[in-house]
């Protein structure tokens, strides 16, 4: 009979040790339920961006876009003939700022405003600005970003005491890599068209035409919103 309180006693001591292990192991379990406001670092999107994949793009995304960059002299036209320019290659610099607005996830439509500078061989400076109108097209793969782009618009031209308004015309080829939810950067290589027609009179003077081209090695940095 001596047996039965002290078995009756080892159950009562194993209950409460195997309770106690029961609650130890709800205080450590690594499955917490997340509550809702708390500040779990699973709510915050950079938290591991390595799992971050860009959605594709729709209607009403847009970014601004940083360049900076150097542009070389190519081929130089006189009234159709080509003609040596005294352009110093590297020629300068090239800054530039666009906008663009996405209609759907590739089409997309903008505008640039940038400021570029050539040197002659004589040291003089020629000075650029040029204002346009963009539409591109965009590929997509992964994080990695292809637009390519075609520009035309107005180019405030300055050399020594001499001025020029006329218009350019701009295609690029870019690619851009997502590092950042929000950020992209790549480089882009373009070339450029500006035409010179003088007038007098109201009229052209074909002989003194000249049409320059560039080519531009840009990088680029975008801010996506």
């Amino acid at each position: 009979m001596q047996k039965i309180p002290a078995l009756i006693l080892m159950l009562a001591l194993c209950c409460f040790a195997s309770r106690g292990m029961i609650l130890y192991a709800q205080e450590d379990s690594p499955y917490k339920e997340t509550i809702p406001g708390d500040n779990d670092s699973d709510d915050d999107p950079e938290s591991d961006f390595f799992a971050f994949i860009p959605d594709l793009y729709t209607k009403g995304d847009q970014t601004i876009t940083i360049s900076l960059g150097t542009i070389f002299p190519t081929i130089f036209l006189n009234n159709g003939k080509e003609i040596t320019h005294n352009i110093n290659p590297p020629v300068g610099g090239l800054l530039s700022f666009a906008y663009s607005y996405f209609l759907g996830p590739h089409l997309f439509l903008g505008g640039e405003v940038g400021f570029a500078t050539a040197y002659t061989l004589g040291e003089s400076a020629l000075f650029i600005i040029p204002i346009g109108f963009r539409a591109g097209w965009q590929f997509v793969f992964w994080r990695f970003e292809f637009p390519l782009y075609a520009t035309i618009g107005i180019a405030p031209q300055r050399y020594l005491d001499l001025g020029y308004f006329g218009m350019y015309l701009k295609a690029a080829l870019s690619a851009y890599y997502r590092f950042h939810p929000k950020w992209s950067a790549g480089i882009i290589v373009d070339w450029s068209w500006y035409p010179q027609w003088p007038m007098k009179d109201g009229k052209r003077i074909p002989e003194k035409d000249i049409e320059g081209n560039f080519i531009g090695v840009i990088l680029s940095a975008r801010y996506h919103f």
